[in-house]
């Protein structure tokens, strides 16, 4: 029996699935893997043995390659795992071979606003809990590697304020004169913990730690978590894992994870976490779960490492960027495509007639609060005023080289009339576009779009990158503030000013990609400026320095890599059935 989405609630719906689920062997042998490639864990989940795979099937040619974005959000999202779940369950209906690769859920929004990012009614990734709640370990991995390098850090830096340079002589320490007013690295927690912040850390006695100013960032901002995303495999990964910059001296040079001899202890606790985790789709496609970026404010992909191994695996392959297309879309093209030399065939936009009536006027929705009534009600005005926000998406795919395809990811509450004003002005900005009924009807409702992604990847393309990475970093993020945000130019703080300037004359930083840091929540580097805005300029704060994971960090506005906890967080939904131990209220 499929529940009805519009009755049950996503976790409803993802336990009746899970009791008709494939088990990880059948789903293992319709894909084409190996027995010895698998890595159970447990019946429904696995992890895959990467190297194997890709050693043994060097020589298949590479399915089509899908990446699923978005327009700007309302704070509610706008669907884009269910989404990048429909299309894949449509393309099995198609009777295409297929396979998903998207991120792994982060803790703190998963007990926050967001929910699990499982996607939602009858376009989901199950089974939902583990999915939900730690998957097979690999944030708890990140953790421990970045925090491993904290405590190099400190205890490094307690050592040499408390004693002589005969002292570290004597255990064959260097004096590395580290800055505490420059310490670029925090500690992580999986969890929107605003308290953490900002902390003093080393109060007690001299045994207690160096006393100093510190703080804490969500677990998936880690540049471990990055490297894990970028890294081609184990060498790779080890390499870039020596190259994380914690800190400075009192000189101004960078103090990596090398100078700390950190970096080889931090990649044993990455080891396992380097081969992808096997789910599947509601109705039996594949789907790897690998890395968890926040797109906002990290690379926002899921791994290189999973891409490769599904596209040697599937005929299509449909992968998901964080958050709209000025930011995962944007890290996707000249950031992921850039570190792993694939080349999509075309780009899936999400749009929602509720987030196209957010831009047009309507006012915005605000999590945890009943949703105004007249998102209910037709208002062509709104969307079609709502569509410059559409549009503007729509040209940053084309300015990649790439065909859009807009997915009108589809509410019961939605018109007819609101659908024929999308359509016709997506279609004029030279956009393919599909109305998908996948969170209502699953596979059989996104065969719309199924089709039209078929026919967008039989058509050419000339990919080809915004910037060259000769190109010197404030020209860089000119362009992309320009050419994908829409501003007019970019301010710098003295301190960013500062950092851009030491940068762009340092031979091995100049050869690093550009990560930027800016709200979701709009074009602009303000959150409440909807729609497309206009007569602004992007300030750039801070630039950060990812060494390892291999870019720049410029930091705009006044965004926060440890994100909030809500007035009502999910966990207040969340509990566990003491009879079965089934976890329940997930979303």
């Amino acid at each position: 029996m499929v529940l009805d989405p519009t009755k049950h609630a996503d976790w409803e719906i993802a336990e009746e699935a899970e009791s008709r689920m494939k088990k990880v062997y059948q789903l293992a042998e319709e894909m084409g893997l190996e027995e010895e490639e698998l890595l159970p864990h447990g019946h429904y989940v696995a992890k895959v043995d990467f190297k194997r795979v890709l050693e043994r099937l060097k020589d298949k040619p590479d399915g089509k390659y899908i990446d699923v974005t978005a327009i700007t959000p309302t704070p509610l999202g706008e669907g884009k795992s269910t989404s990048t779940m429909g299309l894949t369950q449509g393309l099995g209906k198609k009777g295409k071979s297929v396979i998903a690769t998207i991120r792994q859920p982060s803790g703190g929004p998963t007990m926050n606003i967001k929910g699990s990012a499982a996607g939602g009614g009858l376009s989901q990734c199950i089974p939902l809990t583990p999915f939900s709640l730690g998957l097979t370990g690999d944030i708890n991995a990140v953790m421990n590697a970045h925090n491993l390098a904290m405590v190099a850090l400190t205890s490094r830096m307690q050592h040499e304020f408390n004693y002589s340079d005969a002292f570290l002589s004597k255990r064959n320490l260097r004096r590395l004169d580290i800055d505490p007013r420059n310490v670029e690295f925090k500690w992580v927690i999986d969890f929107c913990a605003q308290a953490l912040r900002n902390i003093i850390i080393g109060l007690g006695g001299k045994t207690d730690g160096f006393m100093m100013q510190s703080g804490f960032a969500i677990a998936v901002s880690s540049e471990v978590m990055a490297i894990l995303s970028v890294a081609k495999d184990l060498k790779d990964m080890r390499e870039r894992m020596g190259k994380i910059v914690v800190a400075y001296d009192k000189k101004g040079n960078p103090i990596t994870t090398r100078d700390l001899e950190v970096d080889g202890a931090m990649t044993a606790w990455m080891v396992d976490a380097l081969n992808p985790n096997l789910l599947q789709t509601l109705e039996g496609q594949p789907v790897f779960v690998h890395a968890g970026p926040f797109a906002n404010i990290a690379i926002g992909q899921s791994s290189i490492v999973a891409d490769r191994l599904a596209l040697k695996l599937a005929d299509y392959v449909i992968t998901e960027s964080g958050f709209a297309a000025d930011i995962g879309f944007e890290k996707f093209w000249n950031l992921k495509c850039r570190m792993s030399g694939l080349r999509p065939h075309c780009a899936v936009l999400v749009a929602t007639v509720r987030a196209l009536k957010c831009h047009g006027g309507a006012p915005v929705p605000v999590p945890g609060k009943p949703i105004d009534p007249v998102y209910q009600q037709e208002n062509v005005e709104w969307v079609e005023k709502g569509c410059e926000n559409l549009v503007h998406h729509i040209n940053t795919i084309k300015k990649a080289g790439i065909n859009p395809v807009v997915c009108i990811n589809a509410f019961h509450t939605d018109t007819e009339n609101e659908i024929k004003a999308i359509r016709r002005i997506a279609e004029a900005a030279g956009a393919r576009v599909a109305l998908s009924k996948h969170w209502q009807y699953g596979g059989d409702g996104a065969e719309e779009l199924a089709d039209a992604v078929i026919e967008a990847c039989n058509e050419p393309t000339e990919f080809k990158y915004l910037y060259e990475l000769d190109t010197p970093l404030r020209q860089r993020i000119e362009l992309i503030a320009k050419e994908v945000y829409g501003a007019d130019g970019v301010e710098y703080s003295p301190e960013a000013l500062a950092k851009a300037e030491r940068m762009e004359k340092d031979p091995e930083i100049k050869k690093l990609g550009t990560c930027m840091v800016k709200t979701h929540l709009s074009l602009s580097d303000n959150p409440n400026i909807k729609g497309v805005p206009k007569g602004w300029k992007l300030f750039v704060r801070d630039i950060l320095t990812y060494g390892g994971a291999g870019f720049v960090v410029p930091v705009a506005g006044t965004i926060s890599l440890m994100p909030g906890t809500s007035s009502n967080p999910a966990f207040r939904r969340v509990d566990v059935d003491v009879e079965t131990g089934k976890v329940k209220g997930l979303f």
